[in-house]
């Protein structure tokens, strides 16, 4: 008896290979496709806990401008200036030491904040000042718009200061690095329905959040 070595003809083997080229393939681009979103998710959730926070630092402490328990009158705690991407103000809220009581001045530390954006290592970063001659720290980075809408007391945007009562503040982040697959198309408003951001065309995710802030201290 002479046993079966016949083996695999040229045009099986031609076939196997066919077959499992498109099976890796196809496994691949699966696994590319669920990285990608993986990614995709990693960076959405890196911005949202970005946003969050920083929404989260400002709100604490404009909640606090124009805190003035000791009831100074020569130079009260106040907003000292309202711009559209720059908030500057004043509050009196504790002494020289932290945790120390309040003591009519606003030269301690965290008492002449100011927020406003600036450039570092070329990011774009959300800014915070904690005295008048302070330099910059980082809130967030990756920060495309930083808006500031005021109101009065009946809740009129203002642009006289003594007015203020609350703050409109609308941020738009962006993610880290750029999707090529990705276009991002679309443009971001504050809660007036103005445009902070105009469409960017590119390939990068960004998130926004709008807030409003009552200044429980102002007009007091």
């Amino acid at each position: 008896m002479h046993g079966n070595n016949r083996g695999f003809t040229l045009a099986e083997l031609l076939v196997a290979m066919a077959i499992s080229g498109v099976v890796m393939t196809a496994v691949y681009a699966t696994y590319q496709s669920q990285q990608k979103a993986y990614v995709a998710q990693e960076e959405v959730a890196a911005m949202q806990q970005r946003i969050r926070a920083a929404m989260y630092y400002m709100t604490r402490q404009i909640e606090e401008a124009g805190c003035n328990p000791a009831g100074n009158k020569t130079n009260p705690p106040r907003i000292l200036t309202a711009a559209s991407d720059k908030i500057e103000f004043t509050a009196d809220v504790r002494g020289d030491t932290f945790g120390s009581r309040p003591d009519g001045k606003t030269d301690d530390p965290y008492e002449h904040v100011t927020y406003s954006l600036y450039k570092s290592d070329g990011i774009q970063k959300l800014g915070v000042k904690s005295s008048e001659n302070a330099t910059n720290q980082p809130v967030v980075e990756y920060v495309d718009a930083l808006n500031f809408v005021y109101l009065d007391a009946n809740g009129n945007v203002t642009t006289t200061l003594k007015n203020i009562r609350s703050v409109q503040i609308t941020l738009v982040v962006r993610a880290e690095r750029e999707d090529r697959d990705y276009v991002n198309n679309a443009a971001y408003q504050n809660k007036q329905g103005d445009t902070v951001l105009p469409a960017q065309n590119d390939h990068y995710r960004r998130r926004a959040a709008s807030v409003q802030i009552l200044c429980r201290n102002l007009g007091l």
